[in-house]
């Protein structure tokens, strides 16, 4: 993306901000309330993001505007402000070299880079099993998310939490260590050590729950929030569950329900808050009362 950010001796006053959805609110909020001048918020045009035709600004356009901050769609109109440094916090655009040139960024992203270097670290750090993430201020570099690292802060990852939990906390921590950064003086950046791991964007396919797997596995995708299979060519939403160390060796097939919970290769899956198709979210004690499932019938 840009070139490598000066390091200034002084703090930052003057920014330019950009972000899109609802993780940059929380810092561009936290900017404004420690009294940065925020000149110009550059965000992702106004799209539709529900059901109906009409149009609907991006979560940090609106809370721009509630601050009375000025908006843009365009990044050629970072060329328009004199500021300090431009913040990036999940724009999801890519902003022109010659732009960058001119204002020096920063990012604020949410992994221990250069583990889970790209669109979806938070999400990967949670399949991947890892025991801690953390929060990086990093500079923004031509090469995606290589820049050196001006602060960096861990956060452990609870084996249960949920990825709207965890990424709660990390945007918490992150807004709290960019204010800090920018209120103090960035300094010089440090380059990033250890071995280097991409986080693909989630396709829709990935949250279908892999039986063949293992519990844990299949535990860690329903933490994510949009895990689903199928019971009886039904779709089912599986919102919560927990996994039951012992295995049946009564010779079931993965993904077969035993009676109490489904069979995988190393463990069980137990159903704690499912959604069938078209229907609230409930129980799962109350869904199987309504389905009655029979032991050695198949999910997925």
């Amino acid at each position: 993306m840009a070139t490598e950010l000066a390091s200034p001796d002084h703090p930052v006053t003057s920014i330019v901000y950009c972000g899109t959805p609802e993780v940059a609110v929380p810092p561009l909020q936290a900017l404004h309330t420690a009294g940065f001048d925020i000149r110009l918020v550059l965000t992702g045009e106004d799209k539709r993001r529900g059901r109906g035709s009409k149009s609907s600004p991006s979560p940090v356009k609106r809370a721009a505007v509630v601050l009375g901050l000025t908006v843009s769609h365009d990044p050629s109109d970072l060329a328009t402000v004199d500021v300090d440094l431009g913040v990036v916090v999940a724009y999801g655009r890519i902003i022109k070299t010659s732009v960058l040139k001119r204002t020096p960024m920063v990012n604020l992203h949410f992994s221990l880079l250069p583990r889970w270097r790209g669109a979806a670290p938070v999400e990967r750090a949670i399949l991947a099993g890892d025991a801690e993430t953390g929060v990086c201020v990093m500079a923004v570099a031509p090469k995606l998310d290589s820049g050196g690292i001006y602060r960096q802060q861990i956060v452990p990852i609870d084996p249960s939490v949920t990825l709207d939990e965890l990424r709660a906390g990390l945007v918490e921590t992150g807004s709290a260590l960019l204010v800090n950064a920018l209120q103090t003086g960035l300094g010089d950046p440090v380059a990033q050590e250890g071995e280097i791991t991409y986080a693909e964007k989630m396709d829709p396919a990935e949250y279908e729950l892999d039986f063949g797997r293992s519990a844990i596995e299949a535990h860690r995708m329903v933490r994510l929030g949009s895990a689903w299979t199928t019971f009886r060519g039904k779709r089912l939403k599986v919102l919560a569950t927990d996994v039951m160390d012992s295995s049946v060796e009564d010779g079931s097939e993965p993904g077969a329900f035993d009676g109490e919970a489904i069979v995988t290769p190393t463990g069980r899956l137990q159903l704690v808050t499912v959604q069938p198709a078209g229907k609230k979210v409930m129980e799962a004690k109350a869904w199987f009362n309504g389905v009655q499932p029979k032991v050695g019938e198949r999910f997925g």
